[in-house]
């Protein structure tokens, strides 16, 4: 009887233990609309990962594992805690927090963006965005991007509420990063690697 309860008191902290990885880790969205065609479609759904622009130092966390040795780890898998250029990213919508959003990331701070009849110039630079498919013929006049904030964009210009409408997304507002679209299932691939 006693086995049995140290099985089942095990089974019981694995299983928290994987559900607050999981919980703490990624995070599930369905997109909403055709802002992101043909990138991302109209109820599409995908994971994204709040790991991905953590501010944890995964390798300082290696002195707390006592199997590993400290002088020879490697740093390598440390993960970028800001996103970059092109990244597709979930985030808290600014003018509503009740509501997230995925856009894709294209002014980092300290950026200057312009748009010009629907050309995005960033730092003086016309931007090649192949994954444009319906363009937005606005221009709109140079801003430049805030310290921790980003300028997000829709890849469907003409249908896409962003940057251009409510302004700059702050880190504070930023889930995660697109990681892994899963439904449908022709639309199943990874959008970027975890790490």
């Amino acid at each position: 009887m006693r086995t049995f309860i140290q099985e089942l008191l095990e089974a019981g902290c694995l299983f928290l233990i994987v559900f607050l990885a999981l919980h703490f880790s990624v995070q599930n969205f369905r997109i909403d609309g055709r802002s992101m065609h043909p990138t991302l479609i109209d109820e599409q759904h995908l994971i994204a990962s709040k790991l991905a622009y953590s501010r944890i130092n995964p390798a300082a966390l290696l002195r707390f594992i006592p199997v590993v040795d400290k002088a020879n780890a490697s740093p390598s898998f440390v993960a970028p805690d800001r996103p970059g250029y092109g990244d597709v990213i979930a985030f808290t919508y600014p003018l509503d927090p009740s509501r997230s959003l995925v856009k894709r990331v294209v002014g980092i701070p300290g950026d200057i963006i312009e748009i010009e009849r629907g050309q995005v110039i960033r730092n003086g630079v016309r931007l090649r965005e192949s994954y444009i498919t319906h363009r937005d013929g606005r221009t709109f006049a140079p801003l430049e991007v805030p310290p921790d904030s980003y300028y997000v964009l829709g890849d469907n210009r003409r249908a896409s509420t962003d940057s251009r409408a409510w302004g700059f997304v702050s880190d504070e507002h930023i889930i995660g990063r697109a990681w892994l679209s899963y439904w449908p299932s022709d639309r199943f691939e990874f959008l970027h690697p975890l790490w």
